[in-house]
């Protein structure tokens, strides 16, 4: 074998093996290529709606925690309100316990001061009986015979009122 030889090409063996290549490809183009690629777009839409549901459901949570913020102010304000409203509600009822108070304790002094009243009043009388008694013993004794009750009456009179004067 020369060097020629070695470099010789045979045209029908070059024919076949590019009718082979090409055979070859057609076939790992329908059975190889084509499902892979199918499987590569399947898997890239996957991962594509599975980036469209995270970004869908973070927009949901921005908003979830939008109206959680919002919720808990409008609880805060509410539990403000309601302290607030407590507190007045806890102020009025103290000035109208003290109001109460003060109309009893009134209430008590005027009746003290009519039952004083009362009580001097009885115990004036009592001692204007006991000094009329007194007296009617004193003036039976002093002029020795008995009195009527107008006399009696006119005579402890004046002497209460000349005592009253002379206190």
């Amino acid at each position: 074998m020369g060097p020629g030889e070695f470099l010789n090409i045979n045209f029908f063996t070059a024919l076949f093996t590019l009718v082979n290549t090409i055979g070859l490809f057609l076939v790992l183009k329908k059975y190889l290529f084509k499902p892979v690629m199918k499987m590569i777009t399947e898997r890239q839409k996957e991962i594509d709606d599975m980036y469209s549901d995270a970004d869908t459901a973070r927009e949901n949570a921005l908003a979830l925690e939008a109206e959680y913020k919002e919720k808990l102010s409008q609880a805060a304000q509410t539990g403000e309100r309601m302290v607030k409203e407590a507190v007045i509600r806890g102020q009025n009822r103290e000035e109208e316990i003290i109001r109460q108070a003060n109309q009893e304790a009134s209430a008590i002094m005027e009746k003290a001061s009519a039952d004083i009243a009362q009580e001097k009043k009885k115990a004036l009388n009592d001692a204007k009986d006991e000094i009329s008694d007194i007296a009617m013993s004193i003036a039976e004794k002093v002029v020795g015979r008995e009195l009527n009750r107008a006399d009696h009456t006119a005579l402890v009179d004046s002497f209460i009122d000349r005592l009253g004067e002379q206190a």
